[in-house]
């Protein structure tokens, strides 16, 4: 069966779709120039804002008119307040959104799309045409892009996890290992719900070395998965890292997690899973922008499965979430 995704006019769609670049960028330059944080519970005047934020006032009302327009902010008659979604864009805001909407105006991300056709000829990245050591090169080489990156992931994963935890009991295992768990933001929740449980976390060393304090119950290991032997645990975390790359570097990465876990150890892969419909527009949305900066892509559960079979792990289950991540539970075998 077809699926359809609107029921709008043909040209309606068209239309939309084609200008969505339009509030898109308007999102990124009002998130880059910090408008947000100078909003609080009252309405501020355009021309305040703009001194604060360093903006021509006649072009910053033409933008946040629009933004309101799409409820990213609320257009008053004494100025500019805030909805619902223009606070998560403020820097001090639970589980902020600015550092994502920034991600999407990084000079790296906007060249990349640029030459999305590239990727749609070769099914190669065009991030590769920016930067031939692709994304994970680029961002080594600039610190504050990379700082970046990071904010914006922890975002989109502090606005996950409150739905993986409530569908997942991570609570039967005794170590849980977070393999690219970045700067451990998964783990640390895990480890609040599960407090028998004791966490390892797994990362490049320029990450585990940046991170504060060591917390308790939680190991740190640097290392590079591709080369280095991974720690033993009874279950292995990668929430968002399989996506980021090709199925044979999935193999490699699956593997190497086998070649640490006993039998019966259990991996759970927690991402955007493409339905059979294919009908969900964010896990569509990851998936081509996957296509175009690392390489990677969001996977069925039965391309999943091909991926744990080659790796030593047969498909357990398949777990559904109150938000857009499953949890696809591999045992090893």
């Amino acid at each position: 069966m077809a699926v359809t995704a609107t029921a709008a006019p043909p040209y309606v769609t068209i239309w939309q779709t084609t200008t969505a670049i339009v509030a898109s960028r308007a999102l990124q330059v009002v998130a880059e120039l910090g408008v947000a944080d100078q909003i609080g519970e009252r309405p501020v005047p355009v021309q305040t804002l703009a001194e604060a934020c360093g903006a021509d006032a006649g072009a910053l009302e033409r933008v946040l008119r629009l933004l309101a327009s799409i409820g990213i902010f609320v257009r008053h008659e004494g100025g500019y307040a805030h909805s619902d979604a223009s606070r998560v864009l403020r820097t001090d805001a639970p589980g902020s959104m600015r550092g994502f909407a920034r991600l999407m105006n990084l000079q790296f991300v906007n060249q990349a799309f640029t030459r999305l056709d590239h990727s749609v000829q070769t099914g190669e990245p065009a991030a590769n045409i920016v930067d031939p050591r692709g994304i994970w090169g680029y961002l080594r080489d600039h610190p504050d892009e990379a700082r970046i990156f990071g904010e914006a992931m922890l975002a989109k994963a502090a606005a996950d996890i409150p739905a993986v935890l409530e569908a997942y009991d991570f609570r039967r295992f005794g170590t849980i290992a977070d393999i690219g768990g970045g700067l451990g933001h998964l783990l640390r929740a895990i480890l609040e719900r599960a407090p028998e449980s004791n966490g390892i976390l797994f990362d490049l060393p320029e990450v585990i070395g940046s991170l504060p304090r060591a917390t308790d119950r939680v190991t740190r290991v640097a290392g590079d998965f591709f080369r280095d032997a991974l720690p033993s645990a009874d279950a292995y975390i990668l929430m968002e890292v399989l996506h980021d790359w090709s199925d044979q570097d999935c193999v490699r990465i699956l593997s190497a997690i086998r070649r640490s876990a006993t039998p019966g150890a259990t991996v759970t892969v927690i991402e955007g899973i493409v339905a059979d419909a294919g009908d969900d527009p964010r896990v569509n949305t990851l998936d081509v922008l996957m296509l175009a900066i690392p390489g990677g892509r969001e996977r069925s559960a039965a391309e999943l499965e091909t991926l744990f079979v080659a790796s030593g792990f047969k498909l357990n289950a398949v777990v559904q979430t109150a938000g857009a991540m499953k949890v696809v539970e591999g045992v090893a075998v």
